[in-house]
């Protein structure tokens, strides 16, 4: 018990790597530093798969969503004001949070009331607020089903069943892509900018929160 537990409290601070290529990211805007994060993440978890410190498959899973969302930056990273680039980025954000809710589903299950009420205050939302904003028809589309994805994720992260350590920064995770994602709306849509700066460091800290997550389901061996 003593010997994992130093264990796992050295893996824990492999996290710094990621949040040193956030940070670096948040403050030259590299695209190599942006996609570190996620990178440094997939190999985390993958080493820690491949080590066996880690029973469940489904991990792999966030190795998938990680992949999309490094594919999603870059189109974001490299728009040059393209409406779409930003579409194609939306799309492949799409996969990641399916996969970010196929995760939570192959360890919990949706909480519906909670998600019923995000569902509703979030299309609420896109109807008054976003809706107006969107002159190109596919990129209205593909905003509202991105949106719909992030409200069943985050629905489904908060009825992720396991140890505390493991659910409740994964929860923060998605949460934080959420709240990232309804900035860049902000951004685009409404053209409110005032809290851009927030946009980039709540998404490293989302991805770093769901590799700690997963780091510390170490604990359950499931």
């Amino acid at each position: 018990m003593g010997k994992l537990k130093s264990n796992h409290l050295w893996i824990n601070t492999l996290l710094l790597i990621p949040v040193l290529s956030g940070t670096i990211a948040v403050i030259n805007h590299d695209f190599l530093f942006k996609a570190g994060v996620a990178a440094s993440g997939i190999l985390i978890i993958a080493g820690l798969h491949y080590f066996h410190l880690i029973h469940p498959k489904s991990i792999l899973l966030i190795i998938l969503a990680f992949l999309f969302s490094i594919g999603g930056d870059w189109f974001l990273s490299n728009r040059h004001g393209r409406t779409s680039m930003f579409t194609s980025g939306i799309v492949l954000y799409f996969f990641a949070h399916l996969f970010y809710l196929f995760y939570a589903l192959a360890n919990g299950r949706i909480n519906w009331r909670f998600t019923s009420v995000l569902l509703v205050g979030f299309l609420l939302f896109f109807l008054l607020k976003l809706y107006p904003g969107i002159q190109d028809k596919v990129l209205m589309l593909a905003s509202l089903i991105y949106l719909l994805i992030s409200c069943f994720s985050l629905g489904a992260a908060m009825g992720l069943e396991t140890n505390s350590l493991a659910k409740w920064p994964y929860f923060f995770g998605i949460f934080l892509i959420l709240f990232s994602d309804t900035l860049i709306s902000f951004k685009e849509f409404i053209h409110y900018k005032e809290l851009n700066f927030l946009i980039l460091p709540t998404y490293y800290l989302a991805q770093v929160s769901i590799v700690f997550s997963v780091i510390n389901r170490i604990k359950t061996r499931e």
